[in-house]
């Protein structure tokens, strides 16, 4: 296998790992988990809530 080969090998691969990012981000089972995630932020915790740090 000469080098463009191997370039066209990784290439593909890499390609086909980003369709599978693209898909797994926008798929609708994810969608709940995002947008809890996404309100994360703006959560109202007591501060008697919060974790205690040691």
């Amino acid at each position: 296998m000469d080098l463009n080969t191997a370039r066209a090998v990784i290439t593909a691969l890499a390609f086909v790992t980003f369709l599978g990012i693209v898909w797994w981000a926008y798929h609708r089972k994810s969608k709940d988990k995002f947008d809890e995630a996404a309100q994360l932020p703006f959560m109202d915790s007591a501060p008697d809530q919060r974790p205690q740090r040691r």
